[in-house]
């Protein structure tokens, strides 16, 4: 491959750029830092759990508020169905989830394998669109729900009136700056947030708990209302099952759970090809959070339903975006209050960390590999930087308003939920299970269809969802024409009959002949051989022909593979396959170079027909103008004229 020697950068631009892997370059020198690294333990499983705890149970602050907005007096019958859902439905697809892709990839990972070519790639764009919605809400609602508690505290409210947008947008910006510094692995500050975030939040609700038992007349005022609101327990019920969706935030967390896998333990004898005791514990990480989070939703939301009276829950309110911490205040004294105050503000705003982690994990995984991003786009300060600057508009759009922010939110949670059921459903029936495809294809129709009522019901989620959407499309199409011509085969390995070819044409000039194969019958050979004399005033045959068959276009970098092959006892032949001819050629030719020393020739003949549309046909299928782009990208990896391959056209 071509080496070409750039002035060292800037240090701002080291220090942005820092841990970038360069493509083309990178997969040799990760595998040898790998090697001279030693093996990262992992953490057992209930720590891990904290990790995306921070991001799960954090949903306390807001959810119970969100659920009585959403149900009304129906509050704790919608989340006893939230609940049924999530350990009937959302838990059995994540253990499956984390058995198919045990290295944190997630369903996303599992769905891209099903399809190829650039549907599979606008497929993924489409679903990491709705993961971008997911994780930056994540960030931008859990600032706002934060800066809420901090202005809604009594001692503080008179001094931070109006202040929450400020608040919300410096939140914001102390979580990038903290990526920006550096974001080592933070299990035990999750440990510690989650620790006293629950403690806390159990003392609330025994404390709610025994004002209900104690004060009887609230149980049986709520019943009454209840009954004549709604009629009969049937009547609730389904009320309960179309006011559903609304609580979907309930159900954040699986997908986080999933990307944090590798973090986990696991067992001494785990490999990276069978992690056994990693797909265990995470399982056990997934359930054990499941069911703690379900046994608060379903006492938070009776508490928060039966002893705040429902004017408080409206904008504007004291316990809206805020319920527990009313309670805490109106319970258990401003002290405690204030305490409960400080760790939901610090939760909330690590729930954002985990959420950006989680941004840093997604995004690199795929874009750059597309060649849908730019180059620095593998390096994590720029994207941090992308990333604060995308949730400060989304904080400026929403106002830092916590519910208006919860329809985004939700679509994005159901969506990647969705998508996970229907990749299980899949990943279950290739593998024969009868009665678990019938079950996740159930669970699939159950979330596909809360899916579409949210959507139904807050068009504004996928309204956001359709904008991350259209905007990583574009940037992701943009920056693929942009880096068109980029020399993106990572490696080039010649079979012996191959380095024999080049060998032998060391010793003489070194003369290739692009050719497009048809029959490849003798004939065929023959008048390409005539047909490249004629047209460049060449003696001689000794030629070797080269051919690349296209693979997938839609991908962006892979290693090259040469094989030759002599073809009616006279006419040498090297094969390679690409997801593009004119890269593929390029990096035969810069490889030929560097092994013999010297500079090859390669020979074609004009493309027939319209430029542009020869250019598109290259752009989205790796063929079209092949002589040109070959010559651009040999320009463009090789600035130095004296030491480039020379490309002639006939």
């Amino acid at each position: 491959m071509a080496t070409t020697e750039h002035p060292p950068p800037s240090r701002l631009r080291a220090w942005m750029l820092e841990g970038l892997s360069d493509m083309g370059k990178g997969h040799a020198q990760q595998g040898s830092q790998a090697a001279a690294e030693p093996e990262h333990r992992g953490q057992p499983w209930y720590r891990v759990m904290c990790l995306t705890g921070v991001d799960y149970f954090s949903t306390l602050g807001y959810q119970p508020g969100i659920a009585a907005l959403a149900a009304g007096l129906l509050s704790p019958i919608a989340t006893i169905v939230l609940v049924i859902v999530t350990l009937a439905g959302a838990l059995p697809v994540y253990r499956r989830v984390a058995e198919e892709s045990p290295h944190g990839e997630g369903s996303i990972a599992m769905l891209e394998r099903l399809l190829s070519f650039w549907q599979g790639k606008l497929f993924v764009l489409t679903l990491l669109g709705f993961a971008a919605t997911d994780f930056l809400i994540t960030i931008t609602l859990s600032a706002a729900d934060a800066s809420t508690h901090l202005v809604e505290n009594p001692h503080l409210t008179s001094a931070l009136h109006d202040k929450q947008m400020i608040i919300t947008l410096a939140l914001v910006a102390l979580l990038g700056a903290v990526f920006l510094k550096g974001f080592l692995e933070a299990i035990g500050v999750a440990v510690a947030l989650v620790g006293l975030y629950l403690s806390l939040n159990v003392v609330v609700v025994i404390v709610g708990l025994w004002h209900v038992l104690t004060e009887g007349h609230v149980v049986t005022d709520w019943a009454d209302a209840l009954t004549a609101e709604h009629g009969n327990v049937f009547v609730m019920v389904g009320v309960a099952l179309i006011v559903f969706p609304k609580l979907a935030l309930g159900l954040s967390g699986f997908e986080t759970g999933v990307a944090v896998m590798p973090h986990v333990k696991g067992d001494t004898g785990d490999t990276e090809e069978q992690p056994t005791g990693r797909i265990r514990d995470t399982k056990k990480l997934l359930t054990t959070a499941a069911l703690i989070m379900s046994v608060f939703l379903i006492a938070t939301s009776f508490i928060t339903t039966l002893l705040i009276p429902e004017k408080e829950f409206e904008p504007g309110g004291q316990a809206n975006g805020r319920a527990l911490a009313y309670l805490a205040h109106e319970y258990l004294g401003s002290a405690f209050g204030t305490v409960y105050d400080i760790s939901t503000i610090a939760i909330l705003w690590f729930a954002g960390a985990s959420a950006m982690a989680g941004l840093l994990n997604l995004m690199p995984r795929y874009l750059p590999r597309y060649g849908m991003a730019p180059h620095w786009a593998r390096a994590v300060r720029p994207m941090v930087i992308v990333f604060t600057l995308i949730a400060f508009l989304v904080t400026w759009i929403f106002d830092a308003d916590v519910d208006a922010q919860g329809g985004a939110y939700a679509t994005g949670v159901l969506v990647l939920i969705s998508s996970a059921a229907i990749a299980v459903t899949i990943a279950a029936h290739k593998a024969g299970q009868r009665n678990w495809t019938i079950g996740f294809a159930v669970i699939s129709a159950v979330f596909l269809y809360t899916t579409v009522a949210n959507v139904i019901e807050r068009p504004d989620g996928v309204k956001i969802g359709a904008c991350f959407i259209a905007g990583i499309i574009l940037v992701s199409l943009l920056s693929r024409l942009a880096r068109a011509f980029e020399l993106r085969v990572t490696s080039v390995v010649l079979d012996p009959m191959a380095e024999r070819f080049i060998r032998d044409m060391a010793s003489r000039k070194i003369r290739f002949i692009a050719n497009e194969p048809d029959q490849r019958d003798k004939a065929e050979y023959r008048d390409k051989i005539e047909q490249i004399r004629a047209d460049n005033d060449l003696p001689g045959e000794d030629f070797v022909f080269v051919e690349v068959t296209v693979l997938d276009p839609s991908e962006f970098e892979a290693g090259l593979t040469v094989r030759g092959e002599v073809l009616h006892n006279r006419y040498r032949v090297l094969t390679l396959e690409s997801s593009s001819i004119p890269n593929a050629l390029a990096a035969l030719l810069l490889h030929t170079r560097d092994a013999t020393g010297c500079l090859p020739h390669i020979y074609f003949e004009w493309t027939e027909g319209n430029p542009f549309a020869n250019f598109l046909r290259f752009f989205l299928f790796g063929q079209g103008e092949v002589a040109p782009v070959t010559r651009e990208v040999l320009r463009e990896a090789e600035p130095d004229r004296s030491r480039r391959p020379r490309v002639h056209t006939g």
